[in-house]
C-alpha cells in the first residue's frame, strides 16, 4: 500500500484534490450539498459537538506519521496505549474535530482506498501464481470486494441505528474500509507460504473485530451517555467482531474464482 509523500509540497497538492479550474463550484456544491447526502466528520449524535467539514477532502488530510501510526492502530488495537476518542477543538464558538492529519482516532478515505486497491492487485497476482487469473476473474474480485465493503458499511450503519445513533456516512464509509488491510496481508502471506494464511487470517480478523467494536462504542457514547440498551449494545457489538470471520474468508477465499 502507497504511503503518501513527505514532500510538503506534494502533500498539500494531495489534501487539496479539487485545486484547478471549477474549484469554486465543487466547493459551493459540496457546501450546499454535502452536509445534507454525506454529513460531516464528526459524530454528532445528541452531542454540542459541531460539524466540522462538508467538504470531502477533509478524510484525505494524512502524512506518512498518521499513516504509519494508524495502520498501527488497525492491525494491532492491543498494543494501542492511548485513548479512542477523537480530539476537538474551537472553531467560531463550537467544538470541531481535528482532522486526521491531527488526530490519529480521526476517520481518513486515504487508507481503505488504497488498502482496497492493494486487495485487488494482490488477489489478481494470487490468481495468476494459481493460473486462475482472467479478466472476469479479476473482475469478480473487484466486484466481491465492493459488495463486502457495502455490506460492512450497513452492518455499521445498522448498528447505529438499532441503538438510535447516527454517524455520518463518510465516517462510516472510512471505518468499513480499513478490513481491507488486514485482508490485503492475508492474501500477501499465503502467496510467499500457504500455511501462514490459517494463522494469519484469524489474527487480521480478531484485530479488525476489536477496532471496529473500540470505534462504534466511541461513536456510540460521544454524546450523553445512555445505558438504556446497554445489553443489547454489548451483543451488537459482539456480533459485528464476529462478523469480520465469514466477511474476511468470503473476500479472501479464491477457490471458486
Amino acid at each position: 500500500m502507497r504511503i503518501p509523500s513527505s514532500n510538503p509540497q506534494a502533500q498539500q497538492s494531495f489534501a487539496n484534490p479539487f485545486n484547478g479550474a471549477g474549484s469554486g463550484i465543487i466547493r459551493s456544491g459540496l457546501g450546499a450539498y454535502g452536509e445534507r447526502f454525506l454529513g460531516s466528520s464528526s459524530e454528532f449524535m445528541q452531542s454540542n459537538v459541531s460539524k466540522y467539514f462538508s467538504d470531502p477532502q477533509y478524510y484525505f488530510q494524512v502524512n506518512d506519521h498518521y499513516v504509519w501510526n494508524k495502520l498501527k492502530v488497525v492491525l494491532f488495537p492491543f498494543l494501542h496505549r492511548g485513548h479512542w476518542t477523537r480530539i476537538a477543538e474551537p472553531v467560531g464558538g463550537s467544538l470541531a474535530y481535528k482532522p486526521p492529519i491531527h488526530d490519529i482516532n480521526a476517520p481518513d478515505l486515504y487508507i481503505p482506498l488504497m488498502a482496497f486497491g492493494s486487495y485487488v492487485v494482490i488477489t489478481g497476482f494470487s490468481l495468476g501464481l494459481f493460473g486462475k487469473f482472467s479478466p472476469e476473474a479479476l473482475s469478480l474480485q473487484f466486484t466481491k470486494g465492493l459488495a463486502g465493503w457495502l455490506m460492512q458499511i450497513i452492518l455499521l450503519k445498522g448498528f447505529l441505528y438499532s441503538l438510535g445513533r447516527e454517524s455520518p456516512l463518510l465516517d462510516i464509509v472510512s471505518y468499513a474500509g480499513y478490513a481491507f488491510t488486514g485482508m490485503s496481508i492475508a492474501v500477501m502471506a499465503k502467496i510467499f507460504w500457504s500455511y501462514s494464511y490459517y494463522f494469519i487470517m484469524p489474527w487480521v480478523c480478531l484485530c479488525t473485530g476489536v477496532f471496529l467494536v473500540k470505534t462504534m462504542r466511541r461513536v456510540l457514547f460521544s454524546g450523553p451517555r445512555s445505558y438504556e440498551h446497554a445489553s443489547r449494545c454489548h451483543y451488537l457489538l459482539l456480533f459485528i467482531a464476529a462478523a469480520q470471520f465469514p466477511l474476511f474468508f468470503w473476500l479472501c477465499n479464491m477457490s471458486n474464482t
